[in-house]
């Protein structure tokens, strides 16, 4: 790929880029070549393909299903959370009061078991969270430390290139006064021709008079 581009610029030497009409011819090429230019190249041909529903579990699914379908969302069931009596018509019913028993059993249940977890996480939720911590500031200062070896890297190029060229930059005016001097050398041999050409016509012209004079 490096071979098909042609680079010319020379951007720590070549003067005139804060100029506003050079910037605007610039951005009119770039915004043709986009409107042009057409890939020959499947650039990612060397990739799997993108399977984008790998991370989807079967709640997942469901909710995009649900969303395609454009079907409400299902209000959660809060029954189950409610102390109510039996039925006026079934106070007398033993059976439903065993089932309001259960029911305000298994809420007490669930209560306890909610108290047991917030002591566990008042016993053990700091240390949880300070190694969390400790694993977020460690994948933070190692990113901080690759962001700083690209930056040096990114500096040492940079360096680099300005350094080859304003090596260059004196071979560069050199030869482009050698071609100002080799266009203009070429001009003015291009009018001495043309100044001898003419005045090969002009004696051209003249030597039948010259010899109707001479008989």
């Amino acid at each position: 790929m490096a071979s098909e581009i042609n680079v010319d610029a020379l951007p720590c030497i070549d003067q005139g880029y804060d100029d506003s009409s050079i910037l605007e011819v610039a951005i009119s090429m770039v915004e043709d070549e986009k409107r042009n230019y057409r890939p020959s190249k499947n650039y990612l041909e060397h990739l799997p393909a993108l399977n984008i529903s790998v991370f989807e579990t079967e709640m997942m699914r469901a909710e995009f299903d649900r969303l395609e379908r454009h079907l409400p969302v299902k209000i959660m069931n809060m029954k189950r959370y409610e102390l109510l009596p039996p039925p006026a018509g079934q106070l007398a019913d033993m059976s439903a009061w065993n089932d309001c028993l259960e029911n305000s059993m298994a809420q007490l249940k669930n209560q306890a078991t909610r108290i047991t977890n917030l002591r566990l996480m008042t016993d053990y939720d700091i240390d949880a969270w300070e190694s969390y911590l400790e694993v977020i500031i460690k994948c933070i200062t190692a990113l901080q430390t690759q962001v700083t070896k690209l930056k040096k890297l990114i500096k040492k190029i940079n360096f680099q290139q300005l350094n080859v060229q304003l090596q260059i930059t004196e071979q560069s005016r050199e030869l482009k006064a050698n071609w100002v001097a080799l266009v203009n050398k070429y001009y003015e041999i291009e009018l001495a021709c043309a100044n001898l050409e003419k005045q090969i016509r002009t004696y051209e012209s003249a030597k039948p008079q010259r010899m109707n004079t001479a008989d």
